[in-house]
């Protein structure tokens, strides 16, 4: 849902002669738009750590997520394949969900472990809790975790504060289940989160991770997915009041403030040469907020369609003297972190079938993508129907179209969860290049023969990739428990109000 994802993979100088690994962090923001950066166009965002990143580092036009929403997407993420493999689908995971990404799936930190490296996660993992905490990441290839097992309005939220020093949260947040936990590894150690204070906790913890790996000189791994922007907004008093956006304002800088935090303690350490910093977002704007939802830009819907808007997210590559500044239109993904990890790390790749290529072209090389195309699967994905849309080069067809609640109240009415699903035969063709937004179907605006042969090579890529895609399992299909729902006292009554520990 959306947070955005920030990689920093860092690297030795010597690391070409093979006498060194690299150091890889990878940042990830949440339901973060297109439009909503400083250094994307937005106005009044204060996020001069990632406008600094852009400035001096590779900016993408064209980079996207695998889900347009949260479980799914980070699942895709973490194993370079698409959610329909590992079964993170349809929808997302909830405090008492009965499955969560499988462990014969291979996550980014177990590709690292075998290489010595350590590996730590801080922030929301939305992967499952499962029983006795078994899908949390400390068993997912994470030496350590802190931090809020799923979404932060997964849980009553109106008493609780967001900014101080007494704002309380917007809106309801979900009734009927535990209070959000602050889990350290698999055990909790605060409930319900005090909102104020989670972030410069984070950054603490951080900080002294990257300190004492590179005292000890250990290659490292972490994954710092924040919770922001997602709904409802909160922030520290570093931040709260002081933008120009409001609330969703405040906590976008907070984000960003991470983000300096991190790249702080890189310099401090003596290693800010030997990092490359990768950032992205989950998936697209939950639009429906309306001022408190961020901003997809010029393109079209956001969060929960395959409208580009709901999966084309900001992105931003960084490495001092290793990357040239500039701007890459070429395409890639989410799915594409693991295998270039990989190879910057030479570590060995998982067995099972990946979705992702390695972007060390685009990077290092300013050379072509080896993505040629991107599959953009809903919410809800099933054999029947398939994928919904393909990008092939600079065209997208769209196979079938669905509005969504997350991108309601836009004044395009596409976006709308009254805008059921409806097939095209033949699809929608629209060429990105020329039309970002998607407004102007060529098949109908501007038709020419040649169109035609391309519809025809991406019908072809189309079922070529169908041929290859084995749905498994549905793990969110598994359904709830509401004992499994994470609780710090858990012989308390009655539950889950209960379920209450302030240290």
């Amino acid at each position: 849902m959306t947070f955005w994802i920030v990689f920093l993979v860092f690297f030795s100088d010597l690391w070409y002669t093979g006498s060194t690994s690299p150091n890889i962090v990878l940042l990830f923001a949440d339901d973060l738009g297109f439009g909503d950066l400083g250094c994307y166009g937005h106005p009044t965002s204060i996020t001069p750590n990632l406008d600094i990143m852009a400035a001096n580092g590779l900016r993408f036009t064209d980079f996207y997520c695998a889900s347009p929403v949260c479980s799914p997407s980070r699942a895709a993420l973490l194993t370079g394949r698409y959610q329909t493999r590992s079964g993170v689908y349809p929808g997302v995971f909830y405090p008492g969900s009965k499955g969560g990404l499988p462990l014969n799936e291979t996550t980014i930190a177990e590709v690292l472990k075998p290489l010595g490296y350590a590996t730590a996660m801080v922030g929301k993992w939305h992967l499952g809790i499962g029983a006795n905490g078994s899908f949390l990441p400390v068993y997912q290839g994470f030496d350590h975790y802190l931090g809020v097992p799923y979404s932060h309005d997964q849980g009553p939220c109106q008493n609780l504060t967001c900014f101080p020093p007494d704002t309380k949260c917007y809106g309801m947040c979900d009734q009927g289940v535990v209070l959000l936990p602050l889990f350290f590894n698999n055990t909790i150690i605060q409930q319900p989160v005090s909102f104020p204070d989670l972030v410069p906790h984070y950054n603490k913890f951080t900080t002294e991770f990257i300190t004492e790996s590179a005292r000890k000189k250990q290659p490292f791994f972490l994954y710092y997915a924040s919770h922001h922007t997602h709904y409802p907004q909160f922030a520290s008093a570093l931040t709260a009041g002081k933008s120009l956006r409001g609330r969703f304002g405040d906590a976008l800088m907070e984000f960003d403030t991470s983000v300096g935090v991190i790249l702080e303690a890189l310099e401090a350490s003596g290693i800010q040469n030997n990092t490359f910093v990768f950032f992205t977002s989950d998936n697209g704007p939950e639009l429906f907020r309306m001022s408190r939802g961020g901003n997809a830009g010029l393109l079209k819907c956001g969060k929960g369609t395959t409208y580009e808007g709901g999966m084309r997210e900001p992105a931003i590559a960084y490495w001092p003297g290793r990357i040239q500044p500039g701007v890459t239109h070429e395409l890639g993904s989410t799915l594409d972190l693991l295998p270039t990890i990989a190879a910057l790390a030479q570590a060995k790749l998982p067995s099972a079938q990946l979705d992702g290529y390695d972007m060390s072209n685009i990077l290092f090389t300013s050379q072509s993508s080896m993505r040629k195309t991107m599959f953009y699967y809903p919410v809800d994905p099933s054999i029947k129907l398939g994928v919904f849309a393909v990008r092939y080069g600079k065209y997208k067809a769209h196979y079938y179209t669905r509005g969504s609640s997350h991108s309601e109240t836009t004044p395009d009415h596409d976006c709308h969860i009254t805008a059921g699903l409806q097939a095209h035969d033949p699809p929608l063709l629209f060429d990105l290049e020329s039309d970002p937004s998607e407004n102007y179907n060529l098949m109908v605006y501007d038709y020419q023969p040649e169109y035609d042969l391309v519809l025809k090579k991406i019908q072809e890529l189309k079922a070529q990739f169908e041929e290859t895609m084995v749905f498994g399992e549905s793990q969110t299909g598994k359904g709830s428990d509401h004992s499994l729902e994470p609780c710090c006292n858990p012989q308390c009554t009655p539950k889950p109000a209960c379920c209450s520990c302030i240290p």
